[in-house]
């Protein structure tokens, strides 16, 4: 019965601390934890195979050598995963280092068996002699688990009210039962000559397990917090890990014992230690194994499931390091180049959309502008014609100026409903094979009478060697000295002037020309909304809101597009059309 409970107590710990290092091996809190667990198997093991299997032995000086030696070990355990959890920060390994001084003295006291005087089985009793070094022993081993507990209970107070405060809490408590249990049945009941329940101090150990095992499940304990948790899977690694330890422990008990029995016989009183501790020592290579399959199929899997998660959320264009050569990598390869198309076809789905959109508001802005000119035109024209036969007419100068003020304002007017016109009912385009910094140097030309873009910088750099493009010149004319004039309204009445710079190049596939101003610029919240019709920054009286939405009509039909983007002073507008490499575009880029 001892040794079944001793390996009931075995199997839940190993499983315990497998479970923890197969969630994140590469995580410092998981293999310190993990260290921290095998040094407890390893207490258990050794318990098993005294108490199970040496209780004739005169001498037990291996056993206590040995509980000492791991006692130790584990406090050290201990303070490194306290130094660790749960912020996963880098131990301070000079702090530990200090702890670790008095070890210099005692040690060569443990190796040379000078911490007791007799210790083994007298008589059928068990019963140990210590020397009074094992004591100092003894208070230096639970300094050290003082100082460990001490340190995560002031991460408790620290992280208090939050999931790591709930963590620490069942770390603490679990520490805190299970070296409780141990210092009573291993070291103060023996030192009142109470030897009882040092066969069993090893099952105390399955208490803190169990602890661990629930905050596993409620605090989410050891376990990295990824898109993966809301799904509740079984992971892989776990299958896999079931699968090969299952498949091991059944060949083992289907194959290895019977041969066993049948080779010593039930009545050889070594083969049942045969069966036990070659079925302990047949679990590494299998954890190792485990580990290896973890490590070269799970955690690839998982990166790249947790990669496909946050496409689906809307991360489109997310891409994993993953890199091997072999299917995996393939796979990741190929998701990488479907997340960067989707990607790019969402980003040109959101542009279509917009053109769209923009398309149906100058539909309806080109309706409402039909309507109005024709309402407006006619009887506009009767009352310019009666304007001007009144002042051919009058001979009084002061009527005659006030005539000559409202004909041109009419004149205003009738230049408002010819731009509404144009918007509404543009004239087809003809296309011609054009220098693009000839039109825009025609463009400076007539710029450069008016008053206000004479006193303007205006610094051009134009790149030689353009490919023709086929383009309308007067209509993108047209659009180039609208560019130029917004530019010189936004650079506005500021002493010195301003500066406005012109380009061309080529980029790739497109031929750019830009014009950019170093006025007030446009506000960000306003860039989206300039090639709406009728939207204007400009102040109430001096602008339509048409002029740009023109703009935008003349370029979409020459196949190109025109932006504008904020400067760090100023405003930048780019004028683009597509160009081959003999800088033909559209259709007769196909003859």
């Amino acid at each position: 019965m001892l040794i079944l409970t001793l390996l009931i107590s075995l199997l839940v710990t190993l499983a315990l601390g497998f479970y923890v290092l197969v969630a994140a091996p590469d995580h410092a809190i998981n293999r310190t934890f993990a260290a921290f667990v095998g040094l407890m198997i390893v207490w258990i093991v050794k318990d098993l195979a005294f108490w199970g299997f040496d209780r004739q032995r005169e001498d037990a000086g291996w056993w206590v050598a040995a509980s000492f030696l791991i006692g130790i070990m584990l406090q050290f355990a201990l303070l490194l995963f306290a130094e660790v959890f749960p912020e996963n920060a880098r131990p301070r390994w000079g702090r530990l280092a200090l702890f670790a001084l008095p070890l210099l003295a005692l040690l060569p006291l443990l190796l040379g068996g000078r911490l007791w005087e007799s210790a083994g089985f007298r008589d059928g009793e068990f019963n140990i002699s210590l020397k009074p070094a094992s004591y100092v022993f003894g208070v230096y081993n639970h300094l050290l688990l003082a100082v460990g507990i001490a340190q995560l209970i002031g991460k408790y107070r620290r992280y208090r009210g939050t999931l790591w405060g709930q963590q620490l809490a069942s770390v603490v408590l679990a520490v805190v039962v299970t070296g409780a249990l141990l210092t009573v049945s291993s070291n103060l009941l023996p030192m009142l000559g109470v030897y009882e329940l040092l066969p069993i101090s090893s099952v105390f150990i399955v208490a803190g397990a169990l602890i661990y095992a629930y905050a596993i499940s409620n605090f989410k304990l050891f376990s990295l917090q990824t898109a993966l948790d809301q799904l509740r899977l079984f992971p892989i690694a776990y299958k896999v890990a079931i699968a090969v330890a299952v498949t091991g422990l059944v060949g083992f008990f289907l194959c290895q014992v019977p041969v066993a029995v049948w080779s010593f016989g039930l009545e050889v009183p070594g083969w049942r230690r045969f069966i036990i501790f070659s079925t302990i020592s047949g679990l590494l290579p299998s954890l190792i194994l485990i580990l290896l399959i973890t490590k070269i199929l799970s955690r690839p899997l998982r990166e790249l499931t947790e990669k496909t998660l946050d496409v689906a959320r809307g991360d489109y264009g997310a891409e994993t390091a993953l890199t091997s050569n072999d299917e995996l990598g393939v796979l990741a390869a190929s998701f990488n180049a479907m997340s960067r198309k989707m990607a790019e076809d969402i980003a040109r789905l959101k542009n279509i959309n917009q053109v769209m959109i923009r398309t149906e508001k100058l539909a309806t802005a080109g309706a409402l502008a039909t309507g109005v000119a024709h309402e407006v035109n006619n009887p506009l024209a009767s009352i310019s014609s009666l304007v001007q036969s009144l002042l051919a007419r009058t001979a009084d100068e002061r009527e005659r100026e006030t005539l000559r003020l409202i004909l041109a304002q009419i004149t205003r007017i009738s230049g408002v409903l010819r731009d509404l016109m144009d918007f509404a009912r543009p004239k087809a385009t003809e296309m011609a094979p054009t220098d693009l910094n000839e039109v825009l140097a025609k463009s400076l030309d007539l710029a450069r009478f008016d008053k206000r873009f004479k006193r303007l910088s205006v610094r051009t750099a134009l790149a030689p060697g353009l490919p023709p493009l086929p383009l309308d010149a007067d209509r993108m004319q047209q659009v180039f000295l609208n560019l130029l004039l917004n530019a010189r309204d936004a650079i506005g009445e500021e002493p010195g002037g301003g500066e406005i710079t012109v380009t061309t190049r080529r980029d790739g596939g497109e031929v750019w020309a830009q014009i950019a101003d170093d006025g007030g610029g446009i506000p960000a919240e306003n860039l989206a909304r300039i090639f709406d019709p009728f939207f204007s920054t400009k102040p109430k009286g001096q602008g339509t809101g048409l002029g740009l939405a023109v703009c935008h009509s003349i370029v979409a039909a020459h196949g190109g597009r025109i932006s504008a983007a904020a400067r760090s002073r100023g405003t930048v507008f780019t004028v683009a059309f597509p160009a081959d490499e003999d800088g033909r575009r559209g259709p007769e880029a196909e003859h």
